[in-house]
């Protein structure tokens, strides 16, 4: 990334990089004035994402035996991918191994009770790395589109 950068709307330099609270890199235009996520900005509009590097993981692929590389999509899902792998934009084709395992949310028993409903509570993780203790008979119903079982949720 070159430090004489500029703007391809307006042509004024691009400012600092700046990380969001998700983790999400980016860089805007100078003329937009100070970042602030509550703020629209003012000036010029332009924003430009910045790729997040896969990370080499101690993992080896359970197909090929290469190693695994975590990565994060534009959307900021993670999985880790084989790093062999790889998309071809000529011909629109994976190419190398296709081994991918998405990395979802994880959920362990704990010895606590809900104090709602008294049931067990289990810690649930989300995807992004944030934690909860929740009840454990609380659930999604995908064809109702709605919450299942007892509310309770303590974030941590």
């Amino acid at each position: 990334m070159a430090d004489d950068e500029r703007c391809p709307k307006c042509g004024a330099p691009l400012g600092e990089v700046i990380e969001t609270q998700s983790g999400k890199r980016l860089q805007r235009c100078s003329t937009a004035g100070p970042w602030d996520p509550k703020v629209k900005p003012t000036g010029c509009d332009y924003v430009k994402w910045l790729a997040i590097e896969p990370v080499t993981l101690d993992e080896t692929c359970p197909k090929c035996g290469s190693l695994l590389v975590l990565q994060v999509t534009r959307f900021g899902k993670k999985l880790k991918k084989c790093s062999t792998g790889g998309w071809d934009k000529a011909t629109k084709k994976a190419t190398g191994c296709d081994y991918v395992e998405w990395i979802g949310s994880s959920s362990e028993p704990l010895d606590e009770k809900c104090p709602k409903c008294g049931e067990n509570l289990v810690l649930f993780t989300t995807s992004s790395g944030k934690k909860m203790k929740k009840c454990s008979t609380s659930g999604w119903d995908k064809d109702k589109r709605q919450a299942t079982g007892c509310d309770y949720i303590h974030w941590l």
